[in-house]
């Protein structure tokens, strides 16, 4: 097969580790950078434009779509499924999980657990709003925040008070969260492919440090997991309609809770935690699944 990874930068570990695992399995593997595509759309023969040439013809594309250019990123998909190629994650699948707010209100109407969180444009009483998530201490959010930047904790009421203050004062969306402090600073990444957890690994926060993110410090481990918690990772997963995705999940009192679903994981710490070929499942699966003309999404919620 002939497939497209959409990346900004081929010298990532992600991306690399992908084109290596394609062309292993004898696949012709192109590594297109997203912000230099750009799309002729008509109604007989759309196509995709890369550095003044039309694109040839993919049997699928590995969206590997950053935070900061989600927008332009879905079009751009959006744009192969038009032409009929088959696409890991959906354009609509990508755009659903990258809205923080909206992915939290699909998995609470999935009945997944979840942290209790509050959202307001304007509060009339900011007190309230903190007082309906528990109280301190809890976490306040950027919706617009990746990798642990733009959440605060606030040890006190008062503490809480002036952040969502500050935050609307510059006119930042924000979700206010509670704070899960039996997880200890630690959280479960589990990577889902194809409807199925295939690694999960334990991220905790470096010392003094409640995010667990591995790019403010954090460690990383294989982990093994409930049936509940892989349950709950193969929900969320197909609630957001993506069939590769990442799954950060905390474990609480009543059992996991979900953070967010990641569209596009990075691949590094999960494989060298685990030490699976991840990037090699994932062309497994296109291999299974890219049927030709296909855009379908399994297990789309």
């Amino acid at each position: 097969m002939r497939v497209a990874i959409l990346s900004r930068n081929e010298k990532l570990y992600s991306t690399r580790r992908l084109v290596e695992a394609g062309r292993e399995r004898g696949h012709t593997v192109d590594v297109i950078d997203t912000l230099h595509c750009y799309m002729d759309i008509t109604t007989s023969q759309p196509t995709v434009r890369y550095r003044g040439e039309a694109l040839p013809h993919y049997d699928a594309v590995i969206p590997r779509i950053g935070a900061s250019i989600t927008f332009y990123g879905a079009a751009v998909v959006r744009q192969f499924e038009m032409m009929g190629t088959f696409c890991l994650n959906e354009s609509v699948a990508i755009s659903r999980s990258r809205d923080k707010l909206r992915s939290l209100q699909l998995l609470s109407r999935k009945g997944i657990g979840l942290p209790r969180t509050g959202f307001a444009s304007k509060p009339d009483d900011v007190k309230d709003l903190i007082k309906n998530v528990g109280g301190a201490p809890l976490v306040v959010k950027l919706l617009e925040g990746t990798q642990g930047i733009g959440v605060v904790l606030a040890d006190t009421d008062k503490a809480a008070e002036s952040i969502i203050e500050a935050f609307m004062g510059l006119r930042a969306n924000i979700l206010v969260q509670e704070f899960i402090g039996e997880a200890g600073g630690a959280d479960i990444r589990c990577l889902v492919v194809g409807g199925k957890v295939v690694a999960a690994m334990k991220r905790q926060g470096a010392e003094g440090e409640f995010r667990s993110n591995l790019h403010r410090g954090g460690s990383a481990r294989l982990v093994r997991l409930s049936k509940e918690e892989r349950a709950t990772a193969v929900n969320a997963a197909k609630a957001m309609g993506l069939n590769v995705c990442g799954v950060d999940i905390l474990q609480s009192k009543r059992g996991p809770v979900v953070m967010e679903v990641n569209s596009s994981p990075g691949l590094e710490g999960i494989e060298q935690a685990t030490d699976k070929d991840i990037s090699g499942m994932i062309f497994k699966f296109i291999e299974e699944n890219a049927a030709a003309g296909s855009t379908k999404t399994r297990g789309k919620g």
